[in-house]
């Protein structure tokens, strides 16, 4: 069975092959932000394939052209890639935690400042 690593979190569930990266991540216990469930229409479940691209279902053009830019650099929807293979895939950073940290970062550089 392949099996689906996650980065930063060194998480890893094996999956059956077809299974998306979405539901190989919600089987995992790995949230990934999703708001369509694999309808390729919210656009908030962009991953990074960091190996084993190739162990992907290969993109269709709505995916393609929805990445834009992006389709040709290792990113897919999680929600459309279909596991054949091992694959090690890397999760954005939250939102939320990403507004915090810049935030902690801005105050200790102004507490250096004193």
């Amino acid at each position: 069975m392949p099996e689906v690593s996650f980065r930063p979190t060194g998480q890893a569930v094996q999956v059956r092959p077809g299974t998306s990266i979405l539901e190989a991540g919600r089987k995992a216990g790995i949230p990934i932000r999703s708001r369509c469930s694999s309808g390729l229409s919210c656009l908030m479940c962009k991953v990074k394939i960091l190996q084993g691209e190739k162990e992907l279902s290969a993109p269709l053009p709505a995916e393609t052209a929805k990445l834009g830019p992006l389709a040709g650099q290792g990113y897919r929807f999680a929600c459309q890639a279909k596991v054949m293979g091992d694959v090690t895939a890397e999760l954005p950073e939250d939102p939320l935690k990403a507004a915090i940290r810049a935030q902690l970062l801005k105050s200790k550089e102004e507490d250096q400042l004193w």
